[in-house]
C-alpha cells in the first residue's frame, strides 16, 4: 500500500505535540483589527488545543503525526 499523503494546509496549521495532543492558533487575528477592541485582539494571541470533537478530522488529515 503506498504511503498516505499528509494535507499540506493541515502542516501549516497545526502543531502536534508529545504528548499527542494537537494545538492550532486561534481565528480572527489576521484583518480588519481595527474595529476590533484591544481586549479581543490580546485574547486570540497564542494556541489553544484542537477540540476532542475535531480531532479525528485533523488526525485525518496529519496520517503519521
Amino acid at each position: 500500500m503506498p504511503k498516505l499523503k499528509s494535507k499540506s494546509g493541515a502542516k501549516k496549521r497545526f502543531i502536534v505535540q508529545g504528548s499527542g495532543g494537537i494545538k492550532r492558533s486561534k481565528a480572527f487575528k489576521r484583518h480588519i483589527l481595527t474595529k476590533k477592541t484591544t481586549k479581543n485582539k490580546r485574547q486570540l494571541r497564542g494556541t489553544v488545543q484542537v477540540n476532542p470533537s475535531d480531532m479525528g478530522h485533523v488526525r485525518s488529515m496529519l496520517p503519521y503525526a
